[in-house]
C-alpha cells in the first residue's frame, strides 16, 4: 500500500495508534526530517516548518533517491523503524498522541509497506533512542 487511505481497510481492526509518515528536507536540501503522526492527521507543511524553526515555505517532500539514500526504504515505506539506516542526517519528529493517548501499542511498516507491526510505545521509544535519535515530541491537535 502506498497511502493511509488504502491501508486502514487492513488494519482497522488492530487498536492502537497507527502511523503516517511523511519524509521531508528543507529547500536548500540541508536537512531532512521524518515525521511521523496518527494515520488520521493533516499536516500543514507551512505550520511545521516554522515550529522546526526553518521557516515557513522551506519543507517539501524529499525525493525517493533522498530516502533510498538517508533511510534505506523506498516510495510507500517510510517508517521510524529506518532510522537505524540514518547516519545522522534525519530528524525525527514524533506527534505526541502516540504516547500521551493511552495506545497499547503503535503500528508502524517494517522497511516494506506490505506489513504493518505493532511495539508497545516505550518499547518504540527505546528502538528510536538506540538508533541515536532524540525524537521531537510535537503536539499536532
Amino acid at each position: 500500500v502506498f497511502t493511509v487511505e488504502e491501508m486502514m481497510p487492513h488494519v482497522q481492526h488492530m487498536k492502537g495508534g497507527h502511523s503516517k509518515n511523511l519524509f521531508l528536507k528543507d529547500k536548500k536540501k540541508k536537512g531532512f526530517w521524518l515525521v511521523t503522526v496518527l494515520h488520521n492527521r493533516q499536516i500543514n507543511l507551512n505550520d511545521l516548518a516554522k515550529k522546526l524553526g526553518v521557516g515557513s515555505g522551506n519543507l517539501r517532500f524529499a525525493d525517493e533517491n533522498a530516502m533510498l539514500e538517508k533511510l534505506k526504504v523506498g516510495q510507500g515505506c517510510a517508517t521510524p523503524l529506518a532510522l537505524f539506516c540514518d547516519q545522522g542526517d534525519v530528524r525525527f519528529v514524533l506527534d505526541a498522541s502516540f504516547l500521551e493517548d493511552g495506545h497499547e501499542k503503535v503500528y508502524f511498516h517494517p522497511m516494506t509497506n506490505s506489513a504493518t507491526m505493532g511495539l508497545s510505545p516505550d518499547d518504540f521509544l527505546k528502538f528510536v533512542r538506540s538508533t541515536g535519535h532524540d525524537p521531537i515530541i510535537m503536539h499536532f491537535d
